[in-house]
């Protein structure tokens, strides 16, 4: 039976608005990065505490997106946007009026529940909407939520917080979401949900439950001792707990959450692998520049945003190249090269000093985004190239979660490092600064010691040197992490035939 689609105007209107909604929910994932000092000091929070804002939201994300697809079999997909969008708005708005630390955590958690479906549905509302001679069309206007993400994020966190405040860098989302539902509710078909396999709410508790507990160890360990806290423990003992059951649970159950014949193939664990540190190597810069910029560069929030935006021109760069070599290129050759590249900006990046000016920044941005958009396309193709068809749904949510929980343990992990580092580092330096010590008498030949002014400032400036080789040694970490993940590519099958357009 032939099927029909709606009027153009009408069709124009639609793709707008689920636009508008997509590129809401990838531009929350790059915006509050910039603001983040400024929240940390709105919210009396500890550098180790702040990026708790990231990782919440990212591994709320990761957990329920997989979910996607049977709430909109069980609810119909229009019935799942709206409420998607009313969610995250509204978390928005109360992200935004969050009065400490604790508050915004939970409402940014609900915010990423809330927005786990608005792009997996935006992309399936906008194929059903065009035809098939059209779906290239509808994908590259879909691409544009990926390009505007990371470009327009942190320029508008950096011109919101400088101009207005931290808090309107969630208040921005209240009209666009407003405009999105109204839109939507008007234009969008109705898509009835299908029957689709009772979902394994055991098997998803399970795994949500050990994901959280992890990832609540990764983020508090550094605050409270790690092992040598109760709370610590005990965390560690539920998230092993729980993936133990997991494990068990998808082995013996007809219809698990994530079917255990998808560890069989080769190719999808790697591929997983690889995604788990890309995600790495794309969210932990982003939260490690904003507050290196600011705190030890003095550079004000619009600067910051100004300096991190170019990683959109490289994201859109290879966007324009991948297209004309996708195939005609091995796709495990650009996979190797876009992490080479990935790993070569954190390299580059681990030659910046307290003299360098922003275009380090700049340039190694425009050549991350260039490697990891060249990587995405054609690893997404080899993750489902040699898996069977029947396993493609528990494959594609299962890769999805990995490669976003990468993103939250590389942010959690690498902040671990700088701060153990930089006390490391700053106890080394200060041993040396001993007015009997002559390299101490060269440098600051009319500097009194026993002058608590003077003291203050030296003191200063060990801490300052300590926190730059810090950040420089995790740069020189994420060079090392993108290096490894490109030797796994070794390992890998290239798919016998291109995908489809």
């Amino acid at each position: 039976m032939t099927q029909h689609y709606m009027p153009p105007a009408t069709r124009r209107l639609m793709t707008f608005f689920v636009m508008a909604a997509a590129i809401m929910n990838q531009v929350d994932t790059t915006i509050a990065n910039v603001a983040l000092p400024h929240i940390q000091g709105s919210t009396s929070a500890s550098r180790e505490q702040i990026t708790w804002v990231l990782t919440s939201y990212i591994v709320a994300l990761a957990i329920f997106t997989p979910l996607t697809g049977w709430l909109a079999g069980r609810f119909g997909r229009k019935r799942v946007v709206l409420f998607s969008i009313i969610g995250f708005t509204v978390a928005s708005g109360l992200c935004g009026m969050a009065v400490n630390l604790d508050e915004l955590i939970a409402f940014r958690i609900l915010q990423g529940i809330a927005g786990a479906s608005l792009v997996p549905m935006s992309q399936a509302t906008l194929l059903d909407a065009y035809p098939p001679e059209e779906h290239g069309s509808a994908m590259a206007i879909f691409g544009l939520a990926a390009i505007t993400g990371p470009l327009v994020g942190p320029l508008a966190g950096g011109y919101l917080t400088e101009h207005l405040s931290w808090r309107w860098v969630f208040f921005i989302n209240l009209p666009i979401g407003v405009m999105a539902w109204i839109g939507l509710s008007a234009t969008m078909p109705e898509y009835p949900g299908t029957r689709t396999a009772r979902l394994d709410f055991a098997g998803f508790g399970l795994l949500a439950v050990a994901i959280g507990s992890l990832q609540l160890m990764l983020d508090r360990g550094q605050v409270l001792d790690w092992f040598g806290s109760t709370e610590i423990w005990i965390e560690a003992a539920i998230a092993a707990i729980t993936l133990y059951l997991f494990i068990v649970h998808s082995m013996t159950t007809r219809h698990p959450f994530v079917s255990p014949a998808v560890f069989t193939d080769r190719n999808f664990v790697l591929c997983s692998i690889v995604g788990f540190f890309l995600g790495v190597l794309i969210y932990s810069p982003m939260s490690l520049l904003p507050e290196m910029l600011e705190s030890l560069f003095g550079y004000p929030t619009m600067d910051v945003g100004m300096a991190m935006a170019p990683r959109g021109l490289g994201v859109l760069i290879a966007m324009l190249a991948i297209g004309r070599l996708i195939n005609r290129v091995d796709f495990r050759v650009l996979v190797g090269v876009g992490m080479l590249l990935t790993a070569y900006s954190m390299w580059h990046l681990s030659y910046i000093s307290l003299q360098s000016d922003s275009w380090i920044v700049v340039t190694t941005g425009v050549i991350q985004g260039v490697g990891s958009s060249m990587i995405f396309v054609p690893l997404s193709a080899m993750t489902f190239a040699t898996l069977p068809a029947h396993l493609r749904n528990e494959g594609a949510a299962l890769n999805t979660l990995v490669r976003s929980y990468g993103g939250a343990v590389g942010i959690a992990l690498i902040q671990v490092l700088i701060y153990r580092n930089e006390a490391v580092v700053q106890s080394r330096l200060t041993e040396g600064l001993r007015p009997d010590n002559p390299a101490v008498r060269m440098a600051m030949p009319d500097t009194d010691f026993s002058l608590p002014e003077n003291a203050a400032r030296v003191g200063a400036e060990v801490v300052r040197q300590a926190m730059m080789v810090s950040y420089v040694d995790a740069f020189w970490g994420l060079c090392l992490v993108g290096i490894f993940a490109s030797s796994l590519v070794l390992l890998l099958r290239a798919p016998k035939s291109p995908p489809a357009a």
